[in-house]
């Protein structure tokens, strides 16, 4: 009796300690498929154009793949093995010479890999890691995810090439050209960055001086005191005190010292993430997305977004439809699957 109590409790704990089992997203293109939305349309024609090319001249599969993250499909670590596994469950790559290729970018776990079918030598370990290194990484860390894959492919698609015998190396002249174009796009990137955050600051100067004009009491005409933070709270609303700690709108107190007319100023913080709650109306509700389906080119996809207010409480949850992704009219050469290829964990990886 005891002896079966012991393998119910066991077996009980082997269910609830189980990890969740790994799944893998289901490919709609056999060049592109960008589940996360990081190429513009031009990109994408510009690299699935590489692509096709590349397999027409040496019938090497090689395949783009973007995601959020890979926990979506049961993973949480490196991204190494789940590129394998990936890699394997798909076949990248002719099923005898094993030479298919793999970009795969996951967006926000800020890691990415080349992984490499097991018909390629160990040395071209290096060459992935250099590719990754000068031409994706730099980019990534300006967040310019289409500009640095696309620099990755056209050098990816070149060592391929000549591999293959069918290309040739860049010369030093040209891969100098490469990168100052990358230095250049990055250089510019850190401009406008800093453009944009001189205006921010000039503007934020000129709402702080419009805020600390002096006010006059609309009863007396007596010139008004702004009270400081800690006393203006005992004037707020519980809501608006609320919103203060959010960070979704602040509020401004002025108050005459000689009859106590006291008025109230909103300013609302407009990329604070908080919208209006339906119930109380204050700027404390928060909403929180989960993909339930990804949206692909043939097919829309799922999200849903639970909704709840720091105020009052109130919560609901949403569905709505995800838009299919659009691709090009064709996939080049006819083809609509992979050749069975495997990996062994060749390739390189970079986080940012």
């Amino acid at each position: 009796m005891w002896r079966a109590l012991f393998l119910w409790i066991a077996l009980a704990l082997a269910f609830a300690t189980r990890a969740p089992a790994q799944s893998f997203p289901a490919y709609s293109d056999v060049y592109i498929d960008d589940f996360a939305g990081l190429l513009t349309e031009a990109e994408k024609t510009a690299i699935r154009a590489r692509l096709v090319d590349l397999y027409d001249k040496t019938g090497i599969e090689a395949v783009v793949v973007t995601m959020r993250t890979m926990r979506q499909y049961g993973h949480d670590g490196q991204i190494e093995p789940f590129a394998t596994a990936l890699f394997n469950a798909w076949g990248v790559g002719d099923a005898a010479r094993d030479d298919g290729v793999m970009v795969l970018v996951a967006k926000d776990d800020r890691q990415m890999r080349i992984e490499l079918g097991s018909g390629y030598p160990a040395a071209m370990d290096a060459e992935m890691q250099r590719i990754i290194d000068h031409f994706m990484l730099p980019a990534f860390r300006l967040n310019r995810f289409g500009p640095g894959i696309s620099a990755g492919v056209e050098d990816l698609v070149r060592v391929l090439e000549v591999n293959a015998g069918v290309g040739k190396p860049f010369t030093l002249w040209e891969r100098a050209q490469r990168w100052f174009q990358t230095a250049s796009a990055a250089v510019l990137t850190m401009l406008t960055a800093a453009g944009v955050a001189a205006l921010s600051g000039s503007l934020r100067l000129f709402q702080i001086l419009r805020r600390r004009r002096p006010r006059f009491c609309p009863v007396d005409g007596t010139r008004m005191d702004l009270m400081d933070e800690a006393a203006d709270d005992s004037r707020l609303q519980p809501g608006q005190t609320i919103e203060e700690r959010l960070g979704s709108v602040d509020y401004d107190v002025w108050h005459c010292a000689a009859c106590q007319h006291v008025t109230i100023e909103s300013y609302r913080r407009w990329f604070s993430g908080y919208g209006a709650c339906r119930s109380c109306n204050y700027r404390t509700l928060q909403g929180t997305t989960t993909i339930v389906v990804e949206a692909t080119t043939s097919s829309t996809g799922l999200k849903r977004i639970n909704y709840q207010c720091h105020n009052c409480g109130d919560n609901w949850v949403e569905s709505r439809i995800i838009a299919e992704l659009s691709s090009s009219d064709s996939s080049g050469s006819g083809r609509s699957s992979f050749g069975g290829g495997r990996s062994s964990g060749g390739g390189a990886s970079g986080r940012w």
